[in-house]
């Protein structure tokens, strides 16, 4: 957990510090893939930032994860949540040759949802954070395994 932890947060702290702008899409790029859960890591009023393997939870696979950027700005993520598939305007989107990084907010900056995909890996960590301007947030935080 703890190197979970500690992966997302140098690759989030990596990304603050390599992007002075919200907007980075270096290439066109239609992608698809299938995703297998590997393990959740869940902060809320039950859990306090505890990890909880696939095999313990329902099977939540993605069945079909597509990816779709074009040079300048635009992104479309599908397959990964409704929220994701229905927003257009994301707040950050990087796309380049190894990663593809995206963070979307609702209107009332209290919800998002992000994710960074390593395209050579096919790693996948995909975040939900709920009650954003509450001290009570919630997170979700699933790691995938995609091809």
């Amino acid at each position: 957990m703890i190197k979970s932890f500690i992966y997302i947060s140098l690759s989030l702290l990596a990304f603050t510090l390599s992007f002075a702008k919200n907007i980075n899409i270096q290439e066109d790029i239609k992608l698809s893939f299938v995703c297998e859960l590997e393990k959740k890591i869940l902060k809320n009023s039950e859990y306090n930032y505890k990890t909880l393997l696939a095999k313990d939870l329902d099977n939540k696979n993605l069945g079909k994860f597509e990816i779709d950027a074009k040079q300048p700005e635009t992104l479309l993520i599908n397959g990964l949540s409704l929220f994701l598939s229905k927003a257009s305007k994301f707040d950050v989107k990087v796309v380049n040759k190894d990663v593809v990084l995206f963070k979307a907010f609702d209107e009332e900056k209290n919800y998002s949802e992000s994710g960074i995909i390593n395209r050579k890996s096919g790693e996948l960590v995909h975040e939900i954070t709920i009650g954003l301007k509450s001290d009570n947030f919630e997170k979700d935080i699933s790691f995938y395994s995609c091809s």
